[in-house]
């Protein structure tokens, strides 16, 4: 009869203590990489019967592909925008057969760099991250060496794939489109300093101005908007002439800029035309409805599943970003500057 290989034997054959044999092989910490990967071969050489607690399970033998939905508690908590896309990550991932495991950052957690405890003990083959944590947040997950591609973020201090939004050339085409209603002063609002994708807009807004013969007026450009009614209103008062048009970085601020304007007595779109970017369900329930710039979420989850998919078996090709073609929408909120 076959001797029963014990964690003894392990420990004997590397000449390491037993307690070292057993936090490799539960996944605990207290042991270097190379050590719990020797340690690994040398049961498998040894025939060692792997037991865990709740199944008779190796504790790296994995059932299937285990995929990581990393992001922080505040993109969790914006439903209508991130929360599409999780649900569409989640389809993607139950047609594959692959498992989908969330992780929500809390604000503790990104400030000291403390990385889930799932990253760390072999259970996972490739990670999402949606939207922006913090640079260095993101860096220390994408050194872990687990294939990684974010979701609407990407920084040229971040070498993983990424899957975009076509932020520029969609923002081009809403700023061209009220300037082909005759509008010459186009407001800027939003806080380029949340997202990349708000730096690309205005650099979209730009653009277009630029292409158009128009000269980008300073006092147009609220570029540190935040989303709130009471500083959107304090920038409307301060302005020494009125734009014709505003173009708002997200839906939010559309319905806030809106709502003020509408507030202090202006008529939407027959004073001023309002256009903003998202289509999100703000800019659907406002009045009149606001012009916007579609984004297709549910190609979102496709994409990044998809080149997660190809990243799992080509770690070594060079990154990708791929840009998502965007739509615009025009509602009643935008109209011929008369």
């Amino acid at each position: 009869m076959k001797k029963k290989v014990t964690m003894q034997d392990i420990a004997d054959r590397l000449n390491i203590s037993k307690n070292s044999v057993s936090q490799a092989l539960s996944g605990k910490p207290g042991v270097s990489e190379e050590t719990r990967m020797l340690i690994q071969k040398a049961a498998d050489e040894l025939g060692y019967n792997y037991l865990n607690n709740r199944n008779n399970q190796k504790p790296n033998e994995k059932k299937g592909i285990n995929i990581a939905l990393i992001a922080s508690d505040y993109a969790f908590s914006l439903k209508s925008f991130f929360g599409e896309i999780y649900l569409s990550v989640e389809k993607e991932m139950r047609t594959r057969g692959w498992n989908l495991l969330i992780e929500s950052i809390d604000q503790d957690s990104k400030d000291k760099l403390i990385l889930p405890s799932l990253l760390s003990n072999h259970q996972i083959d490739g990670i999402l991250i949606l939207s922006h944590i913090s640079t260095d947040y993101i860096s220390k997950i994408i050194n872990t060496g687990i294939p990684t591609v974010m979701i609407d973020h990407h920084s040229p201090y971040l070498q993983a794939d990424a899957i975009l939004t076509n932020n520029r050339f969609g923002a081009y085409k809403a700023v061209e489109h009220l300037i082909q209603l005759g509008h010459q002063n186009i407001a800027f609002v939003g806080d380029i300093e949340v997202s990349p994708s708000y730096q690309e807009r205005l650099e979209g807004y730009m653009l277009a101005l630029k292409k158009h013969g128009i000269e980008p007026s300073q006092p147009l450009l609220f570029t540190d908007a935040k989303e709130n009614q009471e500083e959107i209103s304090g920038f409307v008062d301060r302005l020494s002439y009125m734009p014709t048009a505003w173009f708002c970085v997200n839906d939010g601020h559309g319905f806030l800029v809106q709502s003020v304007l509408q507030q202090k007595g202006f008529n939407i779109p027959q004073d001023i035309s309002i256009c903003s970017f998202d289509n999100g369900q703000l800019s659907q329930i406002a009045t009149p409805k606001i012009t916007t710039v579609n984004i297709d979420l549910n190609y979102y989850g496709k994409k990044a599943t998809e080149q997660l998919s190809w990243r799992l078996n080509h770690k070594d090709e060079p990154i990708h970003e791929i840009l998502l073609p965007t739509t615009l929408i025009v509602r009643e909120s935008t109209a011929v500057n008369k």
